[in-house]
């Protein structure tokens, strides 16, 4: 990483992070990438495996400044990630907040918020941080839910795998804006606006083993959530 003149913390900027187009939407700020990664579990890991690109859905979760991403002792990319050298890859987060519809078809967007981050990655094979990152996974999807579960047995800890990613070569890309028409469009009489896209979750239904009662985390992870606001600019 490098700090900014002015004492903000970023990270360093690299050809592979500097995007080609529409660089006014990119950032390299430490804070705003840690908050989209934390805004989900879900990424998307991106490697070569036999010359031939391979992108398999996972969840993540962010310790610091390292990503643990989620996989089996038999997957492919942990079996590249095992070796000494590691495993060159790519993870991809996005968050959709809005559909953004103009009077023309050329011009209709997402705004959105997303990260790239490229690097080599490593499996956790130290027990103490495999331990840290299965529970900063678990926690990732449901907030403190480690400490309401069994932990993981020797057996299921064999047949469960961790990849560490160091979070060094990274940055995001956001959207937030109203609709951009052509100014000869305007007077198209076409609807034109935003649509804001959220995530919810439904009420929670346990399982006939189930006694005990909602924990307040589920609760208040399932409480309806507020709409989103709408950019004005």
């Amino acid at each position: 990483m490098s700090t900014t003149p002015d004492g903000d913390t970023s990270y360093a900027r690299t050809p592979r992070t500097t995007p080609t187009r529409y660089k006014d939407r990119a950032t390299w700020e430490r804070e705003a990438i840690h908050a989209i990664l934390d805004a989900t579990y879900l990424c998307h890991l991106g490697f070569v495996v036999d010359g031939a690109p391979v992108v398999l859905p996972t969840i993540h979760a962010r310790v610091g400044d390292r990503l643990y991403v989620h996989g089996s002792t038999g997957s492919r990319p942990l079996r590249g990630a095992r070796d000494g050298a590691g495993l060159p890859v790519c993870l991809t987060v996005t968050l959709v907040d809005a559909l953004v519809l103009t009077k023309s078809a050329f011009n209709h967007s997402v705004n959105f918020r997303s990260v790239v981050a490229h690097g080599t990655a490593h499996q956790v094979t130290d027990p103490e941080e495999l331990g840290i990152a299965l529970n900063a996974l678990v926690d990732q999807v449901v907030p403190g839910r480690s400490a309401e579960v069994r932990p993981a047995n020797p057996k299921e800890l064999a047949a469960t795998a961790v990849i560490r990613l160091d979070l060094d070569e990274v940055s995001a890309k956001t959207r937030a804006a109203l609709a951009a028409d052509d100014e000869e469009d305007l007077d198209l009489p076409y609807w034109a606006g935003l649509v804001p896209v959220t995530t919810g979750y439904g009420a929670p239904v346990p399982d006939p083993s189930t006694t005990v009662p909602l924990p307040a985390n589920l609760r208040t992870l399932t409480a309806p959530s507020p709409a989103a606001p709408v950019p004005t600019a």
